[in-house]
């Protein structure tokens, strides 16, 4: 209960403290807004000014202090307050500052100077005014954009973008979009731009361009519109301007028109890939586009016949026949062509102008209820047919002819029958056979009567499925000639001619000590019932040996007994077809042990294969056969030095190894033989033999005999005129290689030339004598090489037989006297 006094009075202490600081609060820290300042931007001065006087009443002095935007922040330095509360202006501001700053927010205070406190603290607003001072700007400074003349009135064209700067809540920030001018002036067309605000943006607006009426492209292919943004400032209006280019793009709405054709208008019949016309056409718009581009239709054309493109460089429709035209069936074709463009047809007019509103315009397709296909300009045509000769036509083409095959050549099968389809042409013609691979036909040219020509097998490898087919021409007489063809069809029925034969006939059996099998099959070229089955027969001894399982089918067992020793064996077997006609065929049968191959013919086969070290000896051995063959090759072309075998006679034979033509041989008359009353003397000497018949002459062959006589003069040279003109040059040959030889021949056997001049002279006289028989002698072919000719016989001598004295021989060279008796052994016996 004592304490109670005490807390009582601790209360009442403490709530007089908190009064009296409250109070005293109160009193120290007073602050509240006040009306707000405003500024114009741009404000040209004098500085600084007085903007406006912050106005307090106290008692006390107190000490004014201004901060915040404008002050200690940006925009920094533009404000500041004096010692009598004026707000002072020291610079420019700007609404469109980079900081987007419309309201400057400072603080003011008021301390007192006795204790620096402050005394009380004010929020100060200071707006800032926007003037006029930007205009509106475009986004591009120019649009450009391209349309098509099909391009309906009321669909947006361009769209250009347009923005203010200035404060968009006044008249400075808003603006209007106009059409200031359009060039060239508009026919039928009128352009207007409508303004939209962004809402996003509420500084940007929107001008979208339209237009009323028609495009045309043949009247303006571009257009220029200046768009114009104008502000609505109070004191001053500012404005800009943005280029709008529209470019027209051609569209068709121009159709094309014929202005004439060329070309003969006219094709021979059968003629096919002639142009027969070329039309024109004009279009007015723009050269080689899609809408200038003609397309031709044709009218008319049931059968087809004609065809018509367009030339992409003139323009023109060729027009093109393309199956054949028969004149006996028409003389001349109507026909209609139409023009039309690749890009569709499109027309826009205008009916009635409305202001402020969509203009009425008549539109082709869109609001037309006429076809498109009624506005496309035609042309009528006609082609004329001219006659032409017409080939031969078989009726009917084909023909198939059914007969029995092996039948009698000279048959008649069928007789073909042509028509000549001429109208104004007539003419003849005949019937040529045509194909016929294998022969079997002739034709009648004038009847056209089918025969065969040899008997028709049916297993011929020129028919096919038992039919062969053959060809036939009409030809006939016209200028030019002309051809129909016609086709046969010969269909063969089979007869029994084939007997059946083995497929294979040669089979490879395995040695065993029990029974094996191969099998054997036969084939029958001819068909069923004339073919297989077939019966099998074995002939010969063959019992307990080989026998076939079962006789009868077309392919059957062939079974081996166990007696049959290994090797090859020959088995013949009768092999009959269903009507009895059969054939013996032979098989050859191998036998070998199977345990070492499994296969006869495998076996043979490994035991023929040679092992690498056989080959190499075979390589080896080619090898050197074939270096000896060219070393003796090359010993054999060596020139042959060969002295001349002389013996007491006083002659040679010289060996000439040859059988080309010869020539004249001719002796110098430096060998000092005396002149006669001849110039020239030709000894022939004409050799006959009999030759064996069982061989054949197969060349020229003459014997040459030379003989020197050094004491003889002839006036100028003897020669000695050959049968076989390359025997001489053999004979040159050697006489060149032999001459050094033969002069020691002279000087050793002197003796030997004077019983020789003896002799010489004797046979000149003679001669000299008898002129009749002194003739030149002209070569005789007897054969020539290669052809056979049995029982030959060389012409007589010419020398006569009365004129051969067997004493002459006795100064000869023992070969001439075997000469002598070979050529006249009657003379020699005496």
């Amino acid at each position: 209960m004592k304490t109670l006094p005490v807390c009582v009075g601790l209360l009442l202490m403490l709530f007089t403290w908190t009064v009296c600081v409250w109070a005293d609060s109160r009193r120290q820290k007073r602050a509240w807004i006040i009306d707000s300042f405003t500024i114009e931007e741009e404000n040209p001065g004098p500085y600084p000014y007085i903007l406006g006087k912050i106005e307090l009443n106290q008692s006390y002095l107190v000490r004014y202090q201004l901060k915040g935007q404008g002050v200690d922040l940006e925009p920094k330095g533009i404000l500041n307050i004096d010692k009598k509360g004026n707000v002072l202006v020291y610079g420019k501001v700007d609404f469109e500052n980079k900081q987007g700053i419309k309201v400057l927010r400072s603080t003011f205070e008021a301390k007192d100077k006795s204790n620096d406190e402050v005394d009380t603290r004010l929020g100060v607003h200071i707006q800032i005014l926007d003037i006029n001072d930007h205009a509106p700007k475009f986004q591009q400074s120019v649009y450009e954009v391209t349309v098509d003349e099909s391009h309906s009135q009321g669909k947006t064209v361009v769209t250009v973008l347009a923005s203010d700067e200035d404060d968009s809540r006044t008249n400075n920030g808003t603006f209007d979009l106009t059409i200031k001018s359009v060039t060239p002036t508009p026919e039928n067309v009128k352009f207007y731009i409508q303004q939209q605000k962004d809402v996003n943006q509420q500084q940007q607006q929107f001008g979208k361009v339209y237009f009323n009426g028609c495009l045309n492209y043949e009247k303006a292919q571009k257009y220029t519109i200046l768009v114009e943004a104008k502000d609505k400032g109070e004191k001053i209006q500012l404005s800009s301007t943005s280029t709008v280019i529209i470019n027209i793009l051609d569209k068709n709405n121009n159709l094309p028109e014929f202005s004439g054709k060329t070309g003969p208008g006219k094709v021979k019949e059968r003629e096919t890939g002639v142009e027969v016309l070329r039309l024109q056409v004009t279009d007015k718009d723009t050269r080689g586009s899609e809408a200038w581009k003609a397309k031709y239709t044709i009218h008319g054309d049931k059968k087809e016949q004609f065809q018509i493109e367009t030339d992409p460089k003139t323009n023109e429709g060729i027009l093109t026949v393309v199956k054949q035209m028969d004149y006996e069936e028409q003389t001349y074709q109507n026909l209609s062509i139409s023009v039309q463009n690749e890009l569709p047809y499109f027309s826009c007019k205008v009916k009635k102008q409305v202001e402020n509103a969509k203009w009425e315009v008549d539109i082709i397709p869109q609001n037309s209820g006429m076809s498109v296909e009624n506005l496309y300009n035609t042309i009528p045509v006609t082609i004329y047919v001219e006659d032409v000769n017409d080939p031969p036509v078989f009726i009917p083409p084909v023909k198939h002819v059914h007969i029995m095959e092996n039948i009698a050549a000279g048959t008649s099968l069928t007789t073909f029958t042509a028509k000549d389809m001429d109208g104004s042409l007539t003419n003849t013609f005949k019937f040529v056979k045509g194909e016929d691979i294998d022969g079997w036909i002739t034709i009648d040219a004038k009847t056209g009567r089918v025969s065969t020509n040899k008997i028709l097998d049916r297993e011929s490898p020129f028919g096919i499925n038992s039919t062969y087919r053959a060809t036939l021409y009409a030809v006939d007489d016209g200028v030019p000639s002309l051809t129909g063809t016609g086709t046969l069809f010969i269909h063969l029925n089979d007869q029994n001619d084939n007997a059946p034969m083995l497929e294979v006939n040669t089979v490879n059996m395995c040695l065993d000590t029990e029974p094996t099998v191969a099998n054997i099959t036969a084939v029958d070229l001819d068909l069923h019932p004339y073919s297989s089955p077939f019966n099998y027969e074995l002939l010969g001894y063959v019992k307990d040996k080989w026998r076939v399982e079962p006789t009868h089918g077309t392919t059957v067992s062939l079974v081996k007994e166990h007696s049959v020793y290994s090797g090859h064996h020959l088995l013949q077997i009768k092999i009959s077809d269903q009507q009895g006609l059969s054939s013996i065929q032979n098989l050859s049968v191998t036998v070998c042990d199977c345990s070492i191959a499994p296969d006869c013919h495998v076996r043979m086969t490994r035991m023929a294969q040679m092992g690498p070290a056989a080959a190499w000896i075979v390589v080896l051995t080619v090898l050197i056969f074939i270096a000896m063959c060219l070393m003796v090759l090359l010993i054999s072309c060596k020139a042959e030095k060969k002295m001349i075998e002389m013996d007491d006679g006083i002659g040679c034979l010289i060996k000439t190894n040859t059988e080309n033509p010869g020539t004249d041989c001719v002796v110098p008359s430096s060998i000092g033989i005396q002149k006669t009353d001849s110039s020239n003397v030709n000894t022939s000497f004409k050799l006959s033999t009999n030759v064996i018949s069982s061989h054949k002459l197969t060349s020229r062959t003459v014997i040459h005999k030379t003989l020197e006589a050094p004491q003889l003069d002839f006036p100028d040279q003897m020669s000695i005129r050959s049968i076989d003109r390359s025997s001489t040059r053999s004979y040159r040959e050697n006489f060149n290689r032999s001459s050094i030889r033969s002069s020691a021949f002279y000087g050793n056997a002197a003796y030997l030339t004077n019983s020789l001049a003896v002799i010489i002279n004797k046979k000149l006289l003679a001669l000299q004598t008898r002129d009749e028989e002194f003739v030149v002698y002209e070569p005789h072919c007897y054969t020539d090489e290669g052809q056979a000719m049995d029982n030959a016989e060389l012409d007589a001598l010419s020398i006569p037989e009365n004129d051969f004295h067997p004493e002459m021989l006795i100064n000869l060279d023992n070969r001439f006297c075997q000469l002598a008796i070979i050529s006249r052994p009657d003379l020699m016996q005496r």
